[in-house]
């Protein structure tokens, strides 16, 4: 492990930093990639987990991909047609996977510019809170290429196909504002507020059943692609499971006797 990912935990809230400032926090790196990875599977394994934090170091989210390796042609951007579809599998389609299918929820503290590969990863985070200074764009057509990452998959889903289309075919950037006029994000904030309000965001959704929350994401998740029926099905499966769950009966009884409810994942 290096640390172009940092990684805080308190109080069931864990907090990812990509940490690479000087050059706008890239996410293409084989190095990178693995440690994103390894952290959504770290996730999803600690069960004390709760909610968890992604932003960037510096004036940035991220940057993407590594432009000065699109222009050398190395790591994933190296070789023929063939070898640079595989590294595409290898890499950054791994990042996209594992942050969507990530269990516990996930926020986006969009800290400054989200380009590319860097706004597709917010989009696969489930909340996004933006700070003034954020820009979001879908700018793979800037630089001569198309979305790799899932970026057409995930935007329209996001936005609306309308407005996903003007910002891959432009690929203009939107200010904070207009993300959130579009539904792209769901409040901004002075740079200064970004992480207060992330933290508080993740703290009133800490404070419920944990394993409730992880279900809940996967219900939502699966909402995405599957019929009603299918969903319903699950949801019947996921119900009679969480029904016998201690945090069941204790949230139940706490409502009942107008207090907080502790919560222990069991």
């Amino acid at each position: 492990m290096t640390d172009k990912l940092l990684i805080a935990q308190s109080d069931g809230i864990a907090t990812l930093t990509l940490n690479m400032p000087e050059l706008r926090n890239p996410i293409t790196d084989a190095d990178v990639v693995a440690e994103i990875c390894a952290a959504m599977d770290w996730l999803n394994a600690d069960q004390s987990i709760r909610c968890a934090i992604l932003t960037g170091a510096g004036k940035a989210f991220s940057s993407g991909g590594n432009l000065k390796h699109m222009r050398d042609k190395e790591g994933i951007f190296g070789g023929d047609a063939i070898e640079v579809r595989n590294a595409y599998r290898a890499g950054i389609q791994k990042v996209a996977k594992a942050v969507w299918n990530v269990e516990v929820p996930m926020i986006a503290a969009v800290n400054g510019p989200a380009y590319g590969a860097g706004c597709d990863l917010t989009l696969f985070c489930d909340i996004r809170i933006a700070s003034e200074t954020a820009v979001f764009a879908e700018n793979f057509v800037n630089v001569g290429i198309i979305s790799g990452d899932g970026g057409a998959w995930i935007l329209p889903r996001q936005v609306g196909l309308s407005r996903a289309a003007e910002m891959a075919f432009t690929a203009d950037p939107i200010d904070a504002q207009t993300a959130l006029s579009w539904g792209l994000v769901s409040q901004v904030t002075p740079p200064e507020g970004l992480m207060d309000a992330a933290l508080t965001l993740a703290r009133r959704i800490a404070r419920n059943p944990p394993r409730q929350l992880r279900l809940t994401k996967r219900l939502m998740r699966e909402g995405t692609v599957a019929s009603l029926d299918q969903v319903l099905e699950l949801s019947a499966a996921y119900q009679g499971a969480v029904h016998q769950t201690e945090d069941h009966a204790e949230a139940v009884a706490a409502l009942l006797e107008r207090r907080d409810g502790t919560f222990t994942g069991k």
